[in-house]
């Protein structure tokens, strides 16, 4: 029906007859001549209909906005002073001689060329007419990209692309799986994979050796900008290999696309220990852009009579830490009962301060409420550890560890990007040595990654101490995104059978849950480890998107429903008793909610 695409001509298509197809996306009516922006997946070109060509002339007139068309006619070179240099075809135009309307189109729900003040409920419920706009259809163009890169570099290092299942058994991976009612297995249920994680081990066990796949995730839980409930994973695992092979590995493979798709060098990825991430950016995943880190004063403030520092610096689970901003003296009082909201959504109970105007006379140039608490000589021995210049500001956290590590931590961040503190534009980096587990609110132990990650320790010392053990995972961050995460895994029946015994999860249990892969490392599994890249994440950073569903072509609210096709929806009585479902109460009405929120077992 075509002969070009409307954003594939040039000055070289000059005198040539061209068939151009797509959507109007501006009419325009000069005296007498109709001008038409026509549009398509691969750009725009300017039609001109003059009265010349009467039928076409008037089926212009009857043209709106998005009505889809196909127009023939002579390519020429725009007139002198009407060129647009920010179109690639904006040195031509389309004589149009004959126009076809394809179809017509309702007046659309917003207009493409000003969308900017559009809700995004808006956008994702009529989510079809979104993606015309160039910078969406660019952002899928860009991930297709992305995904093809990828598959070539990995095929090109002998990796092979292999598809597990979707349908499989829940396993405890950190979230709520979702679950599919059997209807021929009464009772019985099935699990949508929250990863490929079990199946590529025992693919490893099977030979395969390297295993890829691009890879559709599901996990039911609570959704930020960068979370859905059902993503995609580049998942990699690969046998007889160890950290440093993969790792170097898949670095290549990011620095290698970074140059080729967005002719930008990332620099080599420094290596960061788990610990010190966190001592000194209250973060699993820094944003090394910013310049600015967390100092323990604990053991300066563990004598004063000011309980809210004193209790925290001498409980063996609190921190007391500061935070040093360059120039945050300038900072208003207004700026800083906003941060100190802000850091009460991490738990924070308040955010005191100290605003150093003139370190040359002691604690008389200091300003704070606190210092009287502090006393002269430790309030003068913290700036001097913080190492405070004239014009600082300096923040404090005093808390339990984790409370300080996430209030700060999100504050760092925040105050970085406020006062426009970022000294580079990409920092990469490895955070290594993770703890293998984590204590629960129950005094119990769960998985940092998941619990089939290798500890560095022998069985014997994680046995002895498990609280203290560290694994063999690694995590790739990007400006302080989490980009991938992965390990060494378990290789042998023993040492996992040990991890699951760590975790609370009796023999009985793991057989129960776990027996296929307990069998199958004994039958030869070799040494193997992967890493699985989240694409949603790495194509928002790449193309600077706020929100990973501005680059998923249909994606969740936050609340994970469609707003386009209104999932999830009612299912029919009928439905529910072949599943063995039966509802808990009658059906809710519009709006109260839907059939699968209040339907259970029966």
């Amino acid at each position: 029906m075509r002969s070009h695409y409307c954003g594939g001509i040039n000055e070289s298509h000059i005198d040539q007859e061209v068939t151009l197809c797509g959507w109007v996306h501006r009419r325009r009516d000069h005296g007498g001549v109709i001008f038409l922006d026509l549009r398509d997946r691969d750009g725009m070109s300017q039609v001109v209909i003059d009265p010349d060509t009467p039928e076409s002339f008037a089926l212009a007139e009857k043209v709106r906005s998005e009505f889809v068309v196909q127009i023939t006619g002579r390519v020429r070179r725009r007139p002198a002073g009407t060129e647009n240099s920010n179109m690639s075809t904006g040195q031509v135009e389309v004589l149009g001689k004959q126009l076809a309307i394809l179809n017509a189109a309702a007046t659309p729900p917003f207009p493409l060329d000003e969308h900017e003040h559009v809700g995004e409920d808006v956008r994702l419920k009529y989510r079809y007419v979104d993606l015309r706009r160039p910078e969406m259809i660019n952002r899928l163009r860009f991930r297709s990209r992305v995904t093809s890169y990828v598959r070539n570099f990995l095929d090109g290092n002998g990796f092979m692309d292999v598809e597990t299942p979707i349908l499989t058994r829940a396993t405890p991976e950190g979230a709520r799986d979702y679950l599919v009612p059997s209807r021929t297995h009464e009772g019985s249920f099935f699990a949508l994979p929250q990863s490929p994680q079990l199946f590529k081990q025992l693919l490893m066990v099977s030979g395969v050796d390297r295993y890829y796949q691009i890879a559709k995730c599901f996990r039911d839980e609570d959704l930020r900008a960068d979370r859905q409930p059902e993503f995609t994973q580049i998942d990699i695992e690969a046998s007889f290999v160890d950290e440093e092979t993969l790792m170097s590995l898949t670095e290549d493979m990011i620095r290698a696309l970074f140059k080729d798709v967005l002719e930008i060098a990332l620099p080599a990825f420094p290596r960061m220990p788990y610990k010190e991430a966190m001592q000194r950016y209250g973060s699993d995943k820094p944003d090394l852009r910013i310049p600015l880190e967390l100092i323990d004063v604990g053991d300066l403030v563990a004598g004063v009579d000011f309980k809210v520092f004193a209790g925290p610096a001498n409980d063996e689970k609190g921190r007391v830490a500061a935070l040093r901003v360059p120039r945050g003296g300038e900072l208003t009082r207004k700026q800083i009962d906003d941060y100190t909201k802000f850091v009460g959504i991490y738990g924070a109970k308040g955010l005191a301060y100290i605003k150093v105007n003139d370190v040359s006379k002691g604690v008389e140039g200091l300003q704070s409420p606190i210092i009287k608490f502090l006393g002269d000589d430790v309030a003068q021995a913290v700036i001097e550890r913080v190492a405070a210049e004239d014009g600082d500001i300096v923040f404090f956290g005093a808390d339990k560890t984790n409370v300080v590590n996430e209030a700060l931590g999100a504050l760092r961040i925040k105050v970085g990007h406020d006062m426009k503190l970022l000294t580079t534009d990409w920092a990469p980096l490895w955070v290594v040595d993770f703890p293998m587990f984590e204590e629960t609110p129950d005094g119990g132990l769960t998985a940092i990654h998941h619990p089939f990650t290798a500890p560095s320790c022998t069985p014997e010392e994680l046995a002895a101490s498990p609280a203290t053990a560290l694994s063999r995972a690694y995590d790739m961050v990007l400006n302080g995104t989490e980009l991938g995460g992965g390990s060494i895994r378990i290789h042998d029946q023993s040492t996992q059978e040990g991890v699951f015994r760590a975790l609370g999860i009796g023999d009985e249990e793991a057989r129960e849950k776990f027996g296929f892969l307990l069998d199958a490392l004994k039958y030869g599994c070799p040494p193997h480890g992967g890493l699985a890249f989240g694409l949603d994440r790495l194509i928002m950073l790449m193309t600077g998107a706020t929100s990973i569903r501005d680059v998923i072509a249909f994606p969740k609210t936050q609340s994970a429903t469609c707003l386009m096709t209104q999932a999830p929806g009612e299912v029919t009585d009928k439905q529910l008793r072949e599943l063995h479902i039966r509802r808990r109460k009658p059906a809710a009405k519009a709006g109260e909610g839907s059939v699968a929120q209040q339907a259970e077992e029966s």
